[in-house]
């Protein structure tokens, strides 16, 4: 597979037989592969989720889009976001711990977020790709201890369809601004999940956080992958 980081937790996942894009809201895509697009949005903030999304339905290629139920698309959205009819009929609307088939030979099923929305696992042609959104350990050091405590067994609890499965690429947040606390979702996924490999993402373009986990872990070299800027590929 070929992916593309986009920026913050947009990336383009190029399979042999369709492209996946995850929660593109800023940065430039890359050329567009002749294949059918599944476009995905975790959820509805506006790091994740935009409505010019709709736009790659151009007629240039098989579209389809696989959204959170908290991105409504009621009738005044999809007139305010520029959406046709024939356009809002190529949207799957999706909430937790649901499986969809938006594409034929396709499977996406659907994890509780600690945050809004949904976590992906997409299964296609052999490959499994998961893409947390903002399912992650969110611990915030002067939050309240019972909150934090919360969090904790939330994330625990709606990651755990995920044990022992075979992962080839999860996309799971990395954030600075959890301080010392940033790297403990990615932890948790890499020991409850085979996982082949992991790119960080919700870095709000500070990418110091995976060089200081790989100096603390490494026995993660192989499976973690640095980002460095944004258009970054890798051929996997």
């Amino acid at each position: 597979m070929r992916v593309t980081f986009i920026a913050h937790s947009g990336f383009l996942v190029e399979l042999e037989n369709v492209c996946l894009l995850f929660d593109w809201w800023k940065g430039e895509l890359p050329p567009l592969p002749d294949k059918p697009l599944l476009c995905f949005a975790s959820h509805r903030h506006p790091d994740h989720f935009d409505p010019r999304v709709f736009s790659l339905d151009d007629g240039k290629r098989q579209v389809r889009f696989v959204l959170s139920r908290d991105i409504r698309l009621t009738e005044r959205n999809l007139n305010k976001w520029g959406v046709s009819a024939e356009t809002a009929e190529k949207c799957v609307s999706v909430r937790e711990n649901e499986t969809a088939a938006p594409l034929d030979g396709v499977t996406v099923e659907t994890l509780k977020s600690t945050d809004e929305g949904v976590a992906f696992l997409v299964t296609c042609g052999g490959r499994t790709v998961y893409h947390a959104g903002d399912l992650n350990w969110w611990h915030w050091e002067g939050e309240d201890k019972a909150w934090n405590r919360n969090m904790e067994a939330d994330f625990k609890r709606f990651i755990e369809p995920l044990r022992g499965r075979r992962i080839d690429l999860a996309l799971a947040p990395l954030d600075p601004r959890l301080e010392g606390a940033a790297d403990w979702g990615v932890r948790y996924l890499l020991e409850l999940a085979q996982v082949e490999r992991l790119i960080p993402m919700h870095q709000w373009e500070d990418y110091r956080p995976t060089a200081s986990f790989l100096r603390a872990y490494p026995q993660w070299a192989g499976t973690v992958l640095s980002v460095e800027r944004t258009g970054q590929q890798w051929e996997l």
